[in-house]
């Protein structure tokens, strides 16, 4: 599981080293073998190969058709790279995924359980100062009756 929020560095070629905390999950899980692709929010998200290929899967076995599929198709599967975490626990984030995030040289990493998202800094603390979606809102029905 991945958890925790860390601001990072990009160094000048695009690498950024994976927190500790993390390496050896990834390592076991996948061998360092990641995908990073892009979401819709302007993020990237970042998967151990194995936990990206069914989601992959599911995703091209639906109709392409649809507009909205075809869209999520060309994003998630068209900006989707194969990325191996090095020797000293850094990943190459490929420049047309840096572009599409807005990535500059600090960067929020974001557990997400099974996944990471990367955020531009900005973007981030952006999204956080809006209270999350949910000022003024009506919670979605899965929520109802959750508690913290």
């Amino acid at each position: 599981m991945f958890r925790g929020v860390a601001q990072l560095n990009l160094d000048s070629k695009g690498r950024l080293a994976v927190p500790a905390r993390f390496r050896d999950a990834l390592a076991e899980r996948c061998a360092g073998a990641l995908v990073i692709t892009a979401d819709t929010d302007r993020c990237l998200l970042i998967y151990p190969l194995p936990d990206w290929e069914p989601i992959e899967q599911k995703l091209m076995s639906l109709s392409s058709f649809n507009a909205q599929i075809r869209e999520l198709q060309r994003r998630l599967v068209g900006y989707a790279e194969d990325v191996v975490m090095d020797a000293t626990g850094r990943i190459l984030v490929p420049p047309a995924l840096r572009q599409f995030a807005q990535l500059e040289k600090i960067v929020v990493l974001v557990g997400q359980g099974s996944k990471f998202e990367l955020w531009n800094r900005d973007a981030w603390e952006q999204l956080m100062g809006r209270g999350a979606g949910f000022a003024g809102a009506a919670l979605p029905p899965e929520l109802e009756g959750f508690s913290l």
